[in-house]
């Protein structure tokens, strides 16, 4: 039986063991919660990077990088640009264009602002010259602080909607004829488009590239013309007489578009000059539309030529040219010309 003494010294000696072994223990689970979270925190990293690495060769992502507060900021990628000039171009070589003729056109999404020019020369405008026309007395009308007489007005009824020469004639006059159309064209912009001699209003020279400037002036937000008289030449366009509903407005869904064609017959040749400009509504997206052609052997021809352009040059913008010019044009030739 052992001594009182001795059995407490023995249970002495065992409590003074004791925090000698609870400190080796705490040693030792320290040294494995670190090896544990030196592996976890690899394996994080780890994991991370493969992610990365696949989330880059799936699709283009942004960079990324470590702020101050260990947060991750994202960096945008900027998207390559869009080459329209290339896909219209495209497009426009699906468009065949009869032997000996011309065709150039030009089309601007105003609300990204992505526009696009097929072909640099220069043509006769026909009628279309009669939106120009319209402008420009409505710019010199704002000018002098007052409204279109009711004569005015009626002449340019006319003139758009039913394309009436008569009013042209009369409204070129007001204007000062290519004189005041040249000057309010430096002012909205147009750099290549010359007003025809004399009464020659329909021999006045543009290029497809000049109308769609002239269309922003009509239908923009940031035009030298007043909302109203905006407004009132849209209004116009909208209502032209049923059988002008032709030209640019092939390329729209159902009656979105607004527009004014040109047609002449030149006598020194036979050969006919065919026009369209106008805004076209596809899939819920406005566009500015010109299309300008020459040469062809009759209007119907030209009218067939220039609605397949206007397809395939919306359809540059929409992912839809090819197979929209070429059923239009299927009659004509091969070889597209600028």
């Amino acid at each position: 039986m052992e001594s009182p003494r001795a059995t407490s010294g023995s249970r002495r000696g065992r409590r003074r063991a004791r925090p000698r072994r609870r400190a080796v223990l705490y040693v030792s689970l320290a040294a494995v919660a670190v090896l544990g979270a030196t592996a976890a925190g690899t394996a994080y990293v780890q994991a991370h990077a493969r992610a990365g690495a696949v989330s880059s060769t799936a699709s283009p992502s942004p960079s990324s990088s470590a702020t101050a507060d260990g947060e991750a900021s994202v960096e945008p990628v900027t998207e390559p640009a869009v080459d329209r000039d290339a896909l219209l171009s495209t497009a426009m070589a699906a468009v065949t264009v009869p032997p000996g003729a011309k065709v150039s056109a030009a089309v601007l999404d105003p609300d990204s602002g992505d526009s696009a020019a097929y072909g640099d020369g220069a043509f006769d405008t026909a009628s279309i010259v009669k939106v120009d026309i319209l402008a420009t007395l409505l710019l010199q009308a704002q000018d002098a602080g007052r409204q279109l007489t009711a004569t005015e007005r009626a002449y340019a009824t006319k003139m758009i909607e039913n394309s009436d020469n008569t009013s042209a004639s009369e409204l070129w006059d007001a204007i000062g004829r290519a004189a005041g159309l040249d000057a309010a064209n430096k002012r909205f912009g147009l750099t290549s488009t010359e007003g025809g001699d004399g009464a020659l209003w329909g021999l006045t020279q543009t290029t497809a590239a000049d109308q769609i400037t002239l269309l922003r002036q009509v239908f923009g937000d940031g035009s030298k013309l007043s909302e109203a008289s905006r407004a009132y030449v849209q209004g116009l366009m909208k209502t032209v007489e049923s059988d002008q509903r032709w030209g640019v407005s092939a390329a729209a869904d159902g009656s979105g578009f607004a527009l004014k064609n040109g047609w002449l017959a030149r006598s020194s040749t036979g050969l006919w000059d065919v026009n369209s400009i106008g805004r076209v509504t596809v899939g819920g997206t406005e566009y500015l539309v010109a299309v300008l052609s020459k040469g062809t052997v009759s209007q119907a021809k030209g009218i067939s030529l220039v609605e397949a352009a206007a397809k395939a040059a919306v359809g540059a913008f929409t992912g839809a040219g090819s197979s929209a010019s070429g059923s239009a044009s299927a009659s004509a030739s091969a070889s597209a010309s600028q």
